[in-house]
């Protein structure tokens, strides 16, 4: 089964950013691919709250969200829309929300990102997620053409404990789409998408931000597709477009039978303290 890529820079219109994942959408289809997989914040990527909050409604009233799956229906490719900015329901703050689309323009999951990034970085850059979203409650699994599909969104990937509960769900794909700082995506990125596919012997899709957007922030790219043994099938780069990577389901089953981590995995008992 092929899978798409859509690696973006996004900006902070989001009709514009609208028109490249429709088109995207045209391109995936034309490339023969079953379902194209898109960064986190595909809509929107404005740091600046007070511009970004006049761009960032309710899902109901989306442009982006509307018009993938028009473009989805339209071409009958699934989409794993890796996040919108949306409103929120509960406390007036924000949502960053991942959905599947199936190929006749359906929303069959959504998923709103679990942790949160808060952080003083050493170049200047101070990140506080949570000043302005709320977290998810939940986790979700799946079924896709290409397998039953866990979803994450960005900062989860240093969270294993969410991959564990996706796996042990059933999921033998797993979706992390991104917008990693340069220095974290520099240093982190590859080792832990590998280390997230080879631990439970699972495809894994990150679909990136890459580049200079438009709000001043630099995004690391690298989109990639690995296979359950830790394999990278596609690393993108830093430049912006679309590609391609063969995911082969049985794999996992092959992998699962030489490393059996998943049928070998226990409940952790009580951590013994010993001063």
């Amino acid at each position: 089964m092929r899978a798409a890529i859509l690696q973006m820079t996004s900006g902070i219109d989001p009709l514009a950013n609208a028109a490249t994942l429709a088109d995207g959408v045209a391109k995936a289809s034309a490339g023969g691919a079953a379902m194209l997989f898109t960064p986190e914040m595909s809509g929107l990527l404005d740091r600046q709250r007070e511009r970004a909050a006049a761009n960032i409604v309710l899902e109901s009233e989306d442009c982006v969200l509307a018009a993938v799956r028009e473009a989805a229906a339209k071409h009958g490719v699934w989409v794993h829309l890796g996040s919108l900015a949306l409103k929120g329901e509960a406390d007036g703050r924000f949502v960053n929300r991942g959905f599947v689309i199936d190929g006749s323009g359906e929303i069959r999951a959504r998923y709103d990102k679990l942790h949160l990034f808060d952080v003083d970085l050493p170049t200047g850059e101070r990140w506080r997620e949570s000043d302005a979203y709320a977290p998810g409650a939940g986790a979700a699994v799946v079924g896709t053409p290409l397998g039953k599909l866990g979803l994450a969104i960005c900062y989860d990937l240093r969270f294993p404990d969410l991959f564990r509960a996706l796996t042990d769900a059933g999921a033998t794909l797993l979706a992390v789409p991104a917008a990693f700082t340069r220095p974290t995506g520099q240093a982190h990125w590859h080792v832990l998408l590998r280390a997230r596919a080879i631990e439970a012997g699972v495809h894994v899709i990150a679909a990136a931000q890459t580049g200079e957007h438009e709000d001043g922030r630099a995004t690391y790219g690298h989109s990639v597709a690995i296979d359950p043994w830790g394999e990278v099938l596609l690393d993108m780069g830093e430049g912006a477009g679309l590609g391609f990577a063969e995911i082969d389901p049985a794999r996992v089953a092959d992998v699962r039978s030489r490393v059996p981590a998943i049928a070998h995995r226990r409940a952790i008992p009580p951590v013994a303290v010993i001063a």
